[in-house]
């Protein structure tokens, strides 16, 4: 009998793509295969985000209910980025856990196994090169990781701390990986790092020194892909040539992920993000100019240390004349490991809280609005889910979310649907003969 293993991926696309590298290397070298049921599991295992305070407080909450759940003698471990920054400490809260492994560390997971209360968490550790056995959670999307790491210094965020510094993995491997994955089957390739557009600012030895744009025409040029999408790049490095790129490939998705964090300058300064507001907009303007159709998304922060009702206004200002089509907005929370956590000008929690309940209204009225402009709209949707409800889910080559009735034999087809009913997460539609 084949041993069993059970994974839950908290967080980013990073860690998706990093628990298909684990599952991929303990199904070819441990023979594992996986189970949706924790109890019937040999290995159960945590894939930890440390970004905010709540997926860590729920680590502790899921490793108490998996420790009761799980069989007699099956092991339990964590990895990810709370393991990065907890390490050891993670045993001695649960000291039922056999193994702690850090995000900069996946390449090692066949052997942490094997060795009870094992903590490897080195954030210098490179594994840029190293050939992961294949496997992913879909047959229609590739996720693929371009770098490992992040440079940036900025003042609210762990990362750095739990994935180390930049490293660009080689043009050559992710070029093969997408060709592999399009051999496949696969017709659309999702390009991950923590700044994608800052690609091949450093590599691990001597390699082809492309930049993020050239490595977007590289892939573009693979047999069989038929669409990119990535995340996330900085406005920092949106320059002209990765812009003009970005509007002139027909194989880029038009949908554009530009974290703004704050629409203040002075916010910006102290956050350590290196561009302005006047910057941002004047990207955004650029990108609206040469892609009409393009969708922006954003990460937005409210009451950061230091933010005065005028700094509001000025991120309220920029939600305003951007109109993002989504918001991922979140009121601060002190992280381990960051400069801001020693900062003391700190903003009131229930000014927080009303700051981020009028920002996310606001939102909630320009989603009512440009849901209205869809409808009637003939779209090309990559179909790539079948829902229970007798849909099958997918999204426009803008990053609508398209519900149709349908069967699996709609997945992996590129189709063009006319929308024919709006909500603000999600669009209905028929598909055209």
């Amino acid at each position: 009998m084949s041993k069993k293993l059970f994974i839950e991926t908290l967080g980013c696309a990073m860690n998706v793509r990093d628990s298909e590298h684990m599952i991929a290397e303990l199904n070819a070298h441990e023979g594992y295969e996986l189970t949706s049921d924790a109890s019937e599991a040999d290995l159960i295992m945590i894939n930890t985000c440390s970004v905010r305070e709540k997926p860590v407080h729920k680590l502790f909450s899921e490793l108490g209910v998996f420790n009761r759940l799980k069989k007699e003698g099956a092991k339990i471990g964590v990895t990810g980025c709370t393991a990065s920054h907890l390490g050891k400490e993670i045993i001695k809260k649960a000291p039922y856990v056999n193994f702690v492994l850090g995000a900069r560390n996946v390449s090692k997971i066949t052997d942490v196994i094997h060795r009870d209360k094992a903590v490897e968490i080195d954030i210098d550790y490179d594994e840029s090169q190293f050939a992961f056995k294949d496997f992913r959670t879909s047959g229609h999307k590739a996720y693929i990781n371009i770098s490992i790491g992040c440079d940036k210094q900025c003042t609210f965020c762990i990362v750095p701390k739990t994935r180390g510094e930049e490293i660009s993995i080689p043009s050559d491997l992710i070029v093969a990986e997408a060709a592999k994955a399009a051999q496949n089957g696969v017709k659309e390739i999702f390009l991950l790092g923590q700044n994608v557009n800052n690609y091949g600012r450093r590599f691990s030895g001597e390699h082809d020194k492309v930049n993020f744009t050239e490595l977007l025409r590289r892939v573009s040029a693979v047999e069989g892909v038929e669409r990119i999408r990535f995340t996330s790049p900085h406005p920092l490095h949106m320059d002209d040539e990765f812009i003009e790129e970005f509007a002139k490939n027909p194989k880029i998705c038009k949908s554009m992920h530009m974290p703004l964090q704050s629409g203040s300058t002075e916010i910006l300064k102290a956050m350590k993000r290196g561009y302005s507001k006047e910057w941002f907009l004047n990207r955004v303007e650029k990108l609206r100019a040469m892609v009409p159709d393009v969708s922006i998304s954003t990460d937005i922060i409210v009451a950061f240390p230091g933010e005065s009702d005028e700094d509001f206004e000025h991120t309220m200002d920029v939600v305003r004349k951007v109109r993002f089509e989504q918001v991922f907005s979140f009121k601060y929370s002190p992280r381990p490991l960051t400069e801001a956590e020693s900062f003391t000008n700190i903003i009131d929690s229930e000014i927080g809280s009303e700051r981020l309940n009028t920002l996310q209204a606001y939102h909630d009225s320009i989603l009512d609005d440009l849901k209205v402009t869809n409808l009637g709209k003939v779209v090309e949707v990559y179909f790539e889910e079948l829902r229970n409800d007798g849909y099958v889910a997918g999204r426009s080559d803008n990053n609508i979310m398209i519900k149709v009735k349908g069967s699996e034999e709609l997945l992996g087809q590129i189709v063009k649907v006319k929308i024919t009913e709006v909500s603000r997460m999600v669009q209905y539609g028929e598909i055209l003969a």
